[in-house]
């Protein structure tokens, strides 16, 4: 089994900070009125917390390897890396990808993780580079892959390119593709719903290769109206540590003032709309136009009072 995978993530870097700059370039020579466009404070903001994920990631690693490695060396499985495993496994990967991308929705501890991802009202080519420095609360969703005889090296493979491939859909400068791409794969137009601050829009549109998983599990919603991005109570900085942690600070406030060890587990597993005495956070309507998405699992706000994929 390889161990010696290249790591996809890290050899595109150049590819994005160019294709970035191309973006950044046809926005000022061709402006779009309806697009949100580029701001020099937000993008520079996308770009630490890019370049600060790098280095966090590899801290991270330590631990989930040690994980991985233990569950791999005790399963009796093993998946070999052949021409017809590899797309196979890229699917299974985005299915597992999925329910942790949709865990780190609905669940509030990881959401303090994830909201890093939607804390800018820009969307672009900079925005796929806003990542969080605690992602190590995305390793137990992978678990099943190790278990089923994937070697740890092609799961960081798998997670590297499917981060990649979600590089190109943060843009708000490729519009809607052939329908049946549309069907199948998760793409500019799906992505920019699943960034969208509006009630019906909320919680739309995991998928990260695949939008298949979206349409079985009943969370697409279709792009129908004009996207506002960013927060439902948006954030009012730019410092990376802030932008990093901020979450986390308002789940430490809200334990703080919590009657009750019900409450405490609620603050933190909980949808990030929670608040005590309900059972569902206010504001949630039906995606426009979508009559078979499922309501929204909460109102996220940023700041103690949940929080806004």
């Amino acid at each position: 089994m390889p161990t010696d995978l290249p790591d996809v993530v890290l050899w595109s870097v150049p590819a994005f900070v160019l294709l970035t700059v191309v973006e950044m370039a046809a926005c000022r020579l061709r402006p779009d009125r309806s697009a949100a466009g580029y701001d020099a404070r937000d993008t520079a903001t996308s770009l630490t917390m890019g370049l600060g994920s790098l280095f966090f990631d590899l801290l991270w690693k330590i631990p989930v390897l040690a994980v991985y490695t233990a569950v791999y060396s005790l399963t009796p499985l093993e998946i070999p890396l052949l021409w017809w495993t590899l797309p196979l496994l890229l699917v299974a990967h985005d299915l597992c990808y999925y329910w942790s991308h949709r865990g780190h929705h609905v669940i509030r501890l990881l959401w303090a993780c994830h909201v890093v991802h939607h804390s800018s009202r820009r969307f672009n080519l900079s925005t796929a580079l806003r990542q969080p420095w605690t992602s190590v609360s995305t390793w137990p969703f992978y678990l099943p892959l190790v278990a089923l005889g994937t070697h740890p090296a092609l799961v960081a493979f798998l997670s590297s390119v499917n981060l990649v491939y979600q590089f190109w859909v943060h843009t708000e400068r490729v519009g809607r593709l052939p329908r049946p791409v549309e069907y199948v794969f998760n793409t500019a137009s799906h992505h920019r719903v699943h960034h969208a601050s509006q009630g019906g829009y909320l919680d739309r549109n995991f998928g990260g290769i695949l939008i298949v998983w979206d349409r079985l599990f009943g969370t697409f919603a279709p792009e129908r109206e004009r996207c506002v991005y960013g927060l439902t109570k948006n954030i009012t900085t730019h410092n990376p540590l802030r932008v990093a942690t901020h979450e986390y600070a308002a789940i430490g406030r809200d334990l703080r003032g919590a009657r009750d060890w019900r409450e405490r587990a609620g603050h933190l597993l909980r949808s990030p709309g929670w608040r005590p005495g309900t059972d569902r956070a206010p504001g949630a309507d039906a995606a426009p136009g979508a009559d078979t998405a499922p309501a929204p699992a909460a109102v996220r706000e940023s700041g103690g009072t949940g929080g806004k994929r």
